[in-house]
């Protein structure tokens, strides 16, 4: 698989990743067993890059991975910190930031962990000296390698990649959430800060699988969470209605090239948007696992088909996700 720079951390990575979010929680129940497989599967494919967060599953996520990285050494793990306690400015400490990244530690099994980022905090923490200072300071004590932050917005993202010492950022990209191609992308490349994107098929919306029968389990995000009742919307099919992105997804369908799935399309185009470290999937079984591999063998996306997503974009998303994030 084509490696990458993960921004300022030093570490090359393939260029798909795998979420291990779906392992934890949030996504219908995943057995342990069925996870440790989906995991294998990935790294037996390529992948060398997982992200998870102390919160999928309340550790859960992470006490999986760890399983895995006991036999697979090599991989880059990242996890991120913060959202298992109220969202307030002041919670976001050094006194936290330790007793956080101990217990992702110790889920981990490890004894420095390798990226840990802020997980989509408060807005005003990103403006704050005394929060960057804490995080340059657990690097120092050795507790985490290198620090980064996920976001939900874009200008999140360029408050971020403005502090000298974010190695990367994380941030929903797809072909229903263009924005970041515009501002954060370029300023990321010209920064060397990593870009790690997420929710690359809209919640499973651009697999191209799901039709206005389809119904997700009560204990699935795409259920409670439809229209942000537990955490930000944008994070539940990119912020995009339903009805909507399924008609998205009817319009992309011609422009998918043969011997390719839809979901390995939308993994092709961001993996060809310049300034992308990683992209990264979820994946319930292995044989998804594998399949989102396979997308970076594929060839580049023509010209013309980078026009078209755009256009669709522009013709039925942009009006509902564009000012938001």
């Amino acid at each position: 698989m084509q490696q990458r720079e993960l921004g300022r951390t030093g570490r090359r990575i393939g260029v798909v990743g795998l979420g291990a979010w779906q392992l934890g929680a949030d996504w219908g129940e995943v057995g342990e067993d069925e996870a440790l497989a989906t995991l294998n599967a990935a790294v037996d494919a390529g992948v060398t890059f997982v992200d998870t967060a102390d919160v999928y599953g309340d550790g859960r996520s992470e006490q999986i991975v760890s399983q895995l990285i006991k036999d697979r050494p090599g991989l880059t793990v990242a996890t991120k910190m913060g959202r298992r306690v109220v969202q307030e400015p002041s919670a976001y400490t050094l006194d936290n930031f330790r007793a956080w990244t101990d217990r992702s530690r110790a889920n981990l099994g490890v004894d420095t962990l390798d990226l840990v980022q802020l997980h989509c905090p408060p807005t005003p923490v990103y403006s704050s000296d005394e929060v960057f200072d804490a995080l340059d300071t657990i690097v120092a004590e050795g507790r985490v390698a290198a620090y980064g932050v996920s976001v939900e917005t874009c200008e999140e993202a360029l408050t971020a990649i403005a502090r000298p010492n974010v190695a990367t950022v994380q941030i929903i990209l797809n072909a229903f959430r263009l924005k970041p191609l515009e501002k954060v992308l370029p300023a990321a490349a010209a920064a060397g800060v990593g870009i790690i994107a997420r929710v690359p098929l809209a919640s499973g919306l651009l697999s191209g699988r799901y039709d206005e029968s389809t119904v997700f389990a009560a204990d699935d995000h795409r259920t409670f969470n439809r229209h942000g009742e537990s955490f930000d919307v944008g994070e539940t099919f990119s912020g995009v209605d339903y009805a909507t992105g399924l008609e998205a997804v009817r319009r992309l369908a011609p422009l998918v090239p043969p011997q390719i799935t839809m979901a390995q399309f939308a993994l092709r185009w961001i993996i060809d948007q310049p300034g992308v470290s990683v992209v990264i999937p979820g994946a319930r079984n292995p044989a998804q696992a594998r399949a989102n591999a396979a997308a970076a063998a594929f060839d580049a996306l023509p010209e013309a088909t980078l026009q078209g997503v755009r256009e669709i974009y522009d013709e039925l998303i942009r009006s509902q996700v564009h000012q938001r994030w």
